[in-house]
């Protein structure tokens, strides 16, 4: 497949994307009858929370969200955001998820409980990626378009103006996405059109070292003790893996994971990854501690970014190109159901969700 050369050609390049899978899709969503009870004592269906907060799932190309009902599993409303709603998270008060609106130079807080729109605020430049740190002083945000990484300082006591623009980071071409250690020091950032990892050391806001890695970076993740960093290669079918503990980046191995490795998910037991393989249409599992691929399942339609229900079991998934998010019981390995939603999804999320780490 030709290398796509940019975020904004991958969602022009859905048709080209679309997928061998549908018709497995379609044979695998046969609901959720027969499904093992997890050894946990978690729900017996999977999808099923037991705390009913609504999934959220941004629609890119529509200017909104969806609202998904945990119970029923259907799309019970839109909420409008910003133009090229992208990724979302949630504050330290966990009151609000943020949207991050791409084109529209703004963020939407929206309740992760009620999905209203609380508040809207404008002039965050070109926020395609978003992240607090750890300790929750820090804000940072990836201009995707406009080439340069902002770090703000969080200060919720000012309810008129809660990010104070500490530095902007001036990149090469096109940072995606952005990682923080666990001690709130270092940022990581893909730079997705120069192949390229960035450094930043959040206390001073400068760069500690910008270093070639492979094609069309996207998505990182970082092992839990802060030695490992993983990084999607989109432009190729790897997943490249950094020991980052020592000054520079040392390239560990090379991990096969399907064409087009995109965007992480932890598995919540602080030791594997769910990867999205957007071109080969698959979800890999890697052993963050071997550095294998553990299992695969079969996600059609350009699979982006994840979300873990609090089953631990079931996983959501965005698909870019056929306008759903698809439900995979990961111990069944299947497909359970597909719910349709808006043009391009991206970013999805729920407050009931599995640990992130």
């Amino acid at each position: 497949m030709t290398q796509l050369k940019s975020r904004r050609e991958l969602l022009q390049s859905g048709a080209a994307c679309l997928i061998k899978g549908v018709a497995l899709a379609a044979a695998a969503q046969a609901g959720d009858a027969g499904a093992k009870a997890p050894a946990s004592g978690a729900p017996a269906t999977p999808g099923r929370t037991a705390d009913p907060t609504p999934i959220l799932v941004l629609n890119s190309l529509d200017a909104d969200v969806s609202v998904i009902d945990p119970i029923t599993h259907t799309q019970r409303q839109r909420v409008p955001t910003g133009k090229e709603p992208h990724h979302l998270y949630l504050t330290p008060d966990e009151k609000s998820v943020i949207v991050a609106n791409a084109a529209s130079d703004s963020l939407t807080f929206i309740d992760p409980v009620g999905a209203q729109v609380q508040r809207t605020l404008r002039q965050i430049i070109d926020p395609y990626h978003l992240r607090f740190s750890p300790d929750m002083k820090w804000f940072v945000t990836a201009a995707n378009r406009l080439d340069h990484i902002d770090i703000y300082r969080w200060q919720p006591q000012n309810i008129d103006a809660p990010l104070a623009l500490a530095r902007r980071v001036h990149a090469a071409k096109t940072p995606s996405h952005l990682m923080i250690d666990s001690q709130s020091r270092v940022v990581y950032v893909t730079l997705q059109d120069s192949d390229q990892l960035v450094s930043l050391d959040l206390a001073t806001q400068s760069v500690r070292y910008t270093v070639p890695i492979g094609r069309m970076p996207a998505d990182l993740y970082l092992s839990a003790d802060d030695r490992t960093l993983l990084i999607g290669m989109t432009g190729a079918d790897v997943v490249e893996a950094y020991d980052v503990s020592g000054a520079t980046p040392k390239l560990i191995k090379r991990i096969t994971t399907g064409k087009g490795a995109h965007a992480f998910r932890a598995r919540g037991d602080q030791r594997h990854v769910f990867v999205s393989n957007r071109v080969a249409n698959t979800i890999s599992v890697i052993d963050t501690q071997t550095l294998a691929v553990l299992d695969q399942y079969a996600a059609p339609g350009g699979p982006d970014c994840m979300e873990l229900l609090s089953d631990q079991r079931t996983l959501l998934v965005t698909c870019r190109w056929a306008r759903k998010l698809t439900y995979i019981d990961t111990e069944d390995k299947r497909i359970v159901r597909q719910v349709l939603v808006g043009r391009s999804p991206h970013g999805v999320w729920t407050l009931a969700h599995a640990g992130r780490i």
